[in-house]
């Protein structure tokens, strides 16, 4: 194993023996100091999250409050009561009994989490950890360690047990050697479905949640207000040059509006979303996170072309910035539809009937999240029943997240649940207290 892990599991064990222990109380006491430093420091913290992971100036700001956010969230989970009474007398056998469930930390977790958010992202697998008295070993993508290494600094600072809370750098080919080891007992991991997948493979004994990729869908229906959603598909379409894994990637239109819609939105897009430097507090679109990925778009793209796809906009670039990429009468087998593009690419299409248009939001391996823009009560249930998705958001974008919501998806998209509360319930044991009294 990686000397610095094994260093860094030994120290992280010895502190477990103290958090386990540590009154609810006390978590969320560090948990407000945390959050109180992130406060403090937010100007450098959004320079960090700017210099680091190329995100745009106001997308930083935002993800440094939602961070400041997540631990506050994180402290009051510490605090909310994790006892339910058992009903034990709801049968024969259980008269003259008296039972209780309570959740206990399961000890060491390992989390791996990606370059887009990262210090938020971190944070959502810091947080629950520390507030169900769990120690917690981040390992970082490589293209954005400092991240992670700030918030172990922050939490040391804010009176964590030490060794509570690591940020250790190893690569990635290693993790899957880490969960051979039997005291690793939790796997919270964000990243690429392929990664993901084979990581649950390998956890044979390890409680594993899998936050995965996406190709998120938003439909618009000819009822909805959609001249007044423009700005917001468009920001969540391309802002950060789409990388997210709930980014929308597929923008399915009904046929009445088709037309309008497709010129507003280019009109939109060519006018209002502006691309460039990301230290510009009006910049939405910045360079892409390396070469390769833009390089990988382009060829999409180009195969999107062959095979009949027609580019709406002019594809352009300037070092690793792409200008939003707009598509349509692209077949559902090319990359651009079926994979997750991870870049400021939004392929259009349009449906008939509203059940065609979920048929189009389910034919793909992913289900995160979708979008779902109607008035129509009715059509809003069914998109609900019948969408394959971790969430279906009507009248929002798929890109939509607050902190302490469910987060998560099936199918490719994930396994398990994020969010304070859900994150919480992963990290830890269910245990019960039974007591006769006759």
């Amino acid at each position: 194993m990686n000397p610095e892990l094994e260093t860094a599991i030994a120290s992280a064990l010895e502190a477990f023996e103290k958090t386990r222990r540590q009154p609810p109380s006390e978590r969320a006491t560090v948990l407000e100091r945390a959050a109180d430093l992130v406060g403090a420091r937010e100007t450098q913290l959004v320079a960090l999250v700017i210099g680091e992971a190329k995100k745009p100036h106001k997308l930083a700001a935002a993800e440094v409050a939602r961070l400041k956010m997540t631990l506050k969230f994180s402290a009051a989970g510490a605090v909310r009561n994790s006892t339910e009474v058992l009903a034990m007398d709801a049968s024969e056998a259980g008269k003259n009994h008296r039972g209780w469930t309570h959740r206990v930390p399961m000890g060491l977790v390992l989390g791996v989490t990606p370059f887009n958010f990262p210090l938020n992202l971190v944070a959502h697998k810091i947080g629950p950890a520390v507030a169900s008295g769990n120690v917690i070993i981040i390992k970082p993508s490589p293209r954005t360690p400092r991240g992670a290494a700030e918030l172990a600094s922050i939490f040391a600072e804010a009176g964590a047990v030490p060794g509570q809370v690591q940020a250790v750098n190893f690569p990635h080919e290693e993790v899957g050697l880490a969960l051979q080891d039997e005291r690793i007992k939790v796997l919270s991991f964000t990243g690429s479905a392929a990664v993901g997948w084979q990581l649950k493979a390998q956890a044979v004994k390890q409680r594993v949640t899998l936050e995965l990729g996406g190709n998120a869908a938003a439909v618009v229906h000819s009822d909805a207000k959609w001249r007044d959603r423009i700005p917001l598909l468009a920001e969540a379409a391309f802002g950060y040059a789409g990388q997210s894994c709930i980014s929308v990637q597929r923008l399915i239109v009904q046929a009445g509006i088709y037309e309008e819609f497709r010129a507003a939105f280019l009109n939109h897009v060519r006018e209002k979303v502006k691309v460039g430097d990301p230290r510009d507090p009006g910049v939405s679109v910045g360079p892409m996170i390396d070469p390769a990925a833009k390089d990988r778009v382009l060829a999409w793209v180009a195969g999107a072309q062959r095979e009949g796809g027609r580019l709406l906009t002019e594809l352009r670039s300037e070092g690793d910035t792409l200008w939003p990429i707009v598509l349509e009468n692209v077949p559902t087998h090319c990359k651009v539809v079926a994979e997750e593009a991870f870049a400021p690419l939004v392929v259009l299409s349009k449906y008939e009937d509203f059940a065609e248009a979920l048929q189009q939001v389910n034919a793909s391996r992913y289900g995160l999240q979708a979008g779902v823009f109607t008035e129509d009560i009715a059509l809003a249930k069914q998109a609900f029943e019948e969408i394959d998705a971790g969430a279906v958001l009507i009248n929002q974008v798929p890109t939509f997240r607050v902190e302490n919501m469910p987060y998560g998806g099936i199918k490719d998209s994930g396994f398990g649940r994020e969010g304070i509360r859900y994150a919480m319930e992963e990290m830890t044991e269910l245990k019960t207290l039974i007591v006769n009294d006759g």
